[in-house]
Formats: structure tokens, sequence, C-alpha cells
């Protein structure tokens, strides 16, 4: 959605210029809310072959489930779309240790690509290194002295016994589309932890998980003078990016209500304005 680019140009300026992005100082961008969208706000939708619908999957078909991993799955959200219903994840940490993790790197402009342990093409290589490596190869980034590139693999226990880099190295030379790589392996420890999950149903589909966020976040956004609906209106149609009295006086009535999502500066809310529902992106 619209209000996504601005914050993707508003977080890149906290640190430095972005090329290429205008970004205002303030902006009220509204768009209708359907059902679906209202949904997406406040839920992740776990596609059949993610780490997350397994984990949820696992977890209603067996009361609950664990999962080893460096990284929490659902630290944005706990609640998970899931074959068109909705659950609610706890995910609690029980164990933590540590772990060699690795990462296969790739030179793109070897001085010698002369294999020193083997040479293999890419479509010869198991599903786990296409899989891990095809996104980076894919694209075009820059190249440098020494390794461009590298694709993180975690453990070996994450990689199964399929791979031909993780843990052992068994080719150097990686052929694809006709350029020959150079590759290295590069292990490190890091830390990991063992999560357990459970999943409770909180609605059937869409219809029914968007009226649950409507009871709790839609407020009816009226009774404005002729200049503050100058700016919902506005903000309707395109968006609105004057930091003038009628905006703050808007802003200040929406950020008094609860939001789906705040932060310091932006957040997202759901109103209602002349009987149609929408959703607030708001940067003060």
């Amino acid at each position: 959605m619209r209000r996504r680019r601005l914050l993707a140009c508003g977080t890149a300026l906290l640190t430095a210029p972005l090329a290429g992005c205008a970004h205002p100082s303030v902006v009220l961008d509204l768009n209708e809310a359907t059902a679906d969208d209202v949904a997406d706000e406040v839920s992740i939708h776990a596609e059949p072959d993610s780490e997350e619908y397994q984990v949820v999957a696992s977890a209603l078909e067996n009361g609950s489930a664990t999962r080893r991993g460096r990284y929490e799955l659902f630290d944005r959200t706990d609640t998970v779309r899931v074959d068109g219903a909705f659950y609610e994840v706890s995910e609690t940490r029980v164990a933590s240790s540590e772990v060699t993790v690795y990462e296969v790197l790739v030179d793109l402009d070897p001085e010698d690509a002369t294999p020193e342990v083997g040479e293999i093409a890419f479509e010869d290589l198991p599903e786990t290194d296409r899989r891990r490596l095809e996104p980076i190869l894919s694209e075009d980034p820059p190249q440098q002295d020494g390794y461009d590139i590298g694709a993180d693999y975690g453990s070996a226990e994450a990689v199964g016994n399929d791979s031909v880099f993780v843990p052992e190295r068994r080719y150097d030379v990686l052929v694809y589309s006709g350029e020959r790589y150079r590759i290295a392996v590069d292990s490190r420890t890091a830390s990991e932890a063992e999560y357990r999950y459970e999943a409770t149903e909180v609605a059937p589909d869409v219809a029914a998980f968007a009226d649950r966020v409507r009871d709790r976040y839609l407020f009816v956004l009226a009774g404005l003078s002729d200049a503050e609906r100058e700016v919902v209106e506005e903000s309707i149609d395109g968006a609105y990016y004057e930091d003038d009295e009628a905006f703050r006086s808007v802003a200040e009535r929406i950020r008094e209500r609860e939001g789906i999502r705040e932060a310091d500066f932006y957040g997202t809310w759901l109103l209602e304005y002349e009987g149609a529902e929408y959703l607030a992106y708001v940067e003060w």
C-alpha cells in the first residue's frame, strides 16, 4: 500500500538521505479498509512452504511444537493466518546454547577460477544449495576485491545432509549462467535457542477476524471543521503533506485513539469517515 512506501522512505532518512525519495515532514494517508487489508495489518500470512506455517500446523496437530533457531519467528505479531483461519501463537524460549553457523561466500570475479577442490554447475547442485544461492546469484551485486556476496546457511543441523558446501565444502568453483565463481565457506559461533509454540484459533476466516479488529480499533472521525475536512478528503484522494494547523488538529484527533500500530513519529489507525472505513497512516 502507498503508506508503506512512504514509511520506507522515512525510515531510510533517519540515517542518511535517500536518493530519489522526496520525503515530506508530515503525512496523512487514508486507504479504503477492506477486510483483507484490516486482517493484514495485525497478522502475518503463513505460506504453506514457510517455517511459520510448519510450526503452527505442528502445534495445532500435536498441541504444541518446538523449534531451534537463532531468532524468533513471531516478533512482529503473534496472530498468524494459516489456511484461511487465524490463530494466536505463543512463542516461549525454553533453552539456549551455542552453535556453529555457516555462510557460503561467492567471488564473482576471481583472478583464478581453476578448481582446487572441485567444480560443479549450478543446475547440478542439491535443492538446498540452489534455494539458498539462487536469490543472491540472480541479482547484480557490486563487485569488489575478494568475495562479493554471501548466503547465510545457518547451522549444519538446519541445513541437513544434502548440501555440497556445508558443513564440508566439496566444490570450490561454481558455474552459473556460463560464469565461473569461486566459493568459500565461513563459520562462526552464534547463540541458538529452543522455542515452544502453542496455537489457539481466534477466527475461522477473514471476515470474522476483521470484525474482531474493528471491535477493538475502529472509531468514527466526525465533527470536523471545514479546514479539517479538506485535510481528510485530500488524504483520501492521494495524501496530505502540509504541516499546517488543520493537519495537526486532525492528527491529534486520530492519535487520541488506540492505534493498530504506533511508533515515535508514525502509526496506523482504523477509522470511519462519512460512512466508509479507512486505514489511516499518519506521520507527524
